[in-house]
């Protein structure tokens, strides 16, 4: 069974849906019970930073995520659950984030001709072979919406870069955490292919 943490934020439907389509049993829960015995956590997520914090440590989610992750659990973030994993936001003037991984989210600078926030499909540049990204042609397409990006410390861990006004860090994996900034449920094929890889880990 696959855990997919509710902490009021939107897109928990979305993923879903997903799951459901390719056959998973899953759940939208923030019971800590159902959330410690599933054998995949998910974070999705969209909206502000520092409200997703609030809300987390609202419903001691935090305590939870970390306890999960300590355990190997296989564990991914999306979009906004990618950025909450790392050590804190630049948005609303600064929020500490849930320290699992080290990095920064920072905004996306000003470029002309490109609009913030960064909505639309663009190519992923694959690296450092990424188990979620196996079988899947280079240069795939999938779906961003945000506007605050990942600077990870360690290079090591991006699988995936995406270009818009600067070098994205667009998935990152470490142990059993892996992450995306794009949103693999509504990336057509490929996100459901990304999806699936999570889903066969072992």
């Amino acid at each position: 069974m696959i855990a997919i943490i509710d902490y009021n934020a939107g897109n928990l439907k979305s993923v879903e849906k997903a799951l459901l389509l390719l056959g998973h049993e899953c759940v939208i829960t923030r019971d800590f019970k159902e959330i410690e015995r599933a054998d995949k956590v998910i974070l999705p997520g969209v909206g502000a930073f520092g409200e997703a914090m609030e809300q987390l440590k609202k419903y001691e989610l935090d305590r939870v995520i970390k306890d999960v992750a300590g355990r190997q659990v296989p564990f991914l973030g999306i979009c906004l659950g990618l950025q909450l994993l790392f050590e804190g936001s630049e948005e609303n003037g600064g929020t500490e984030g849930l320290h699992l991984l080290d990095g920064k989210i920072v905004r996306i600078p000003a470029k002309e001709g490109l609009k913030i926030p960064h909505i639309g499909w663009n190519s992923l540049f694959l690296q450092h072979d990424g188990k979620l990204f196996c079988g899947i042609e280079p240069e795939p397409y999938v779906y961003f919406v945000h506007s605050y990006y990942l600077k990870a410390d360690d290079e090591q861990i991006v699988k995936a870069t995406c270009d818009y006004s600067a070098l994205i860090h667009a998935s990152v994996e470490k142990g059993n955490i892996f992450a995306c900034q794009f949103h693999p449920e509504k990336s057509s094929h490929t996100g459901l292919k990304i999806l699936r890889n999570f889903c066969s880990l072992e």
